[in-house]
């Protein structure tokens, strides 16, 4: 008890999210750019906080900054006080009422069927935030993800490689096989892989999630999607679509907009649908803001149901 009240009284919150950050990215130089700091006060944050302790919380394994054993349990304790300011944060920004602020969210590009009616919904809870939305593909968004140009991401179940995110699922997406109203298929019911392989598929570019979804399940059965056509948006595809030069897969929200009686149809295909999640993303080790936190925690509320 003696060392814990002395813990408590001499260990600044700053040295915890010093150590917190070293902790989570393995190194005093990326936790020093994260910050915002110099190394040298990192590494003089550390130096008193583990005087505090009385123990080793760091060790240095090849080029990677590793937790001691002593170190992983301080850094359990700590994630414990963070969420709890956390959660005092959000009930007094709820007492207060969130005001004003700005939120800048980046999605993927089949994202921008549902994100701009849940930036609506979020900007009728909270009508002082300025939102902006980023639509953009794949490559783009991991660009701006590694160099954490905005405050939160929407993003397909593929993660990029190589980068240490924080990823929490707030929506179903479901990839479904699209073809014209008037094509062969559109009436068929239980069309096997073995014959939709036989059609041309008009396909995303290389490195797109839906793309790299479609020839797994296709290789599960030994099978190969007869790719023909390649384009880099979902408008480009479903156009591409209504002229009659092939079929593909697509999200099923990019048929939110088309109604019961549109030129796009979903067929019935054996191991469709696809059933994958949408998610929120942000680099590993970010503190969200307390407009991003909202509006993480809205998506997590009433994401499922804006997107269905």
């Amino acid at each position: 008890m003696e060392k814990l009240e002395h813990i408590a009284r001499h260990a600044s919150l700053r040295q915890l999210q010093v150590f917190d950050a070293i902790a989570k990215l393995g190194s005093y130089t990326k936790a020093a750019e994260m910050l915002h700091l110099t190394q040298p006060t990192v590494s003089m944050q550390i130096r008193k906080l583990t005087d505090t302790v009385g123990l080793p919380l760091l060790e240095q394994v090849g080029r990677k900054t590793q937790l001691t054993e002593a170190g992983e349990e301080l850094y359990l304790a700590a994630r414990d006080i963070f969420r709890a300011f956390s959660r005092l944060e959000m009930k007094i920004a709820e007492m207060k009422g969130l005001k004003y602020g700005r939120l800048r969210l980046t999605a993927l590009t089949t994202a921008q069927y549902f994100a701009p009616s849940i930036l609506g919904e979020f900007s009728k809870r909270y009508p002082g935030i300025d939102v902006s939305l980023n639509v953009i593909n794949r490559e783009q968004l991991i660009e701006r993800l590694e160099r954490n140009e905005d405050d939160i991401y929407i993003l397909g179940q593929t993660f990029p490689q190589g980068i240490k995110i924080e990823a929490s699922p707030f929506a179903p997406n479901k990839l479904v096989v699209i073809a014209n109203s008037d094509h062969p298929l559109a009436n068929k019911k239980k069309i096997s892989l073995q014959e939709l392989a036989k059609e041309p598929f008009i396909m995303r570019e290389p490195g797109s999630g839906i793309r790299d979804a479609v020839f797994r399940l296709f290789g599960e059965y030994g099978l190969t999607p007869n790719a023909g056509i390649e384009l880099g948006s979902n408008e480009a595809i479903k156009h591409a679509i209504v002229a009659g030069l092939g079929i593909s897969v697509l999200s099923h929200t990019a048929l939110t907009l088309e109604g019961n009686k549109g030129p796009l149809v979903e067929l019935d295909v054996e191991g469709f649908p696809i059933r994958r999640q949408w998610y929120l993303v942000y680099p590993k080790g970010k503190e969200l803001s307390l407009v991003a936190q909202a509006f993480h925690d809205f998506c997590m509320q009433e994401g499922s149901r804006l997107v269905s």
